[in-house]
């Protein structure tokens, strides 16, 4: 969880805790670096994706970067511990950008990044070896909470 503390233009200051600094890449950031930041959504706006609640549960490696067309294809290695939660065509975030899973092969998952969301968000910057926030879909994590206990 990261909380805005100060603001001016161009700039802006947060608190960071302990939780927060194991689960993310947030260490790795220095200052001028570029991020991915979105407002919250308010009651009653259009959901155009799927619930991302910007809470990381880990960190994913890139492991692949392939151009095919238009488009770039990613693959990443998760945490085997965060693995179980993403299944092909459902939904992660990584860095903070709501994406579709294009296939999952135990630990390693891929997606597509087309030009648009390489242009606007921090994706056109990312290269392989590179450690990326991954936050893992809402319904997967309450599915396999309630799975762990009898009906």
């Amino acid at each position: 969880c990261l909380t805005v503390v100060d603001l001016g233009p161009g700039w802006y200051e947060v608190d960071i805790s302990a939780e927060t600094l194991s689960k993310t890449n947030l260490g790795a950031w220095a200052e001028g670096r570029r991020v991915n930041l979105e407002r919250a959504l308010k009651v009653g706006d259009e959901l155009g994706g799927h619930i991302v609640s910007g809470h990381v549960d880990g960190v994913a490696e890139v492991i692949l970067m392939q151009t095919e067309g238009d488009s770039t294809r990613v693959q990443f290695r998760a945490p085997e511990a965060l693995a179980k939660f993403i299944a092909p065509k459902g939904s992660v975030a990584l860095n903070g950008t709501s994406l579709t899973v294009n296939e999952v092969q135990g630990a390693i998952f891929g997606v597509n990044l087309i030009t648009h969301t390489k242009e606007v968000t921090n994706w056109g910057e990312v290269a392989v070896g590179d450690k990326v926030n991954l936050e893992i879909d809402t319904l997967a994590r309450y599915v396999a909470r309630l799975g762990e206990f009898p009906a």
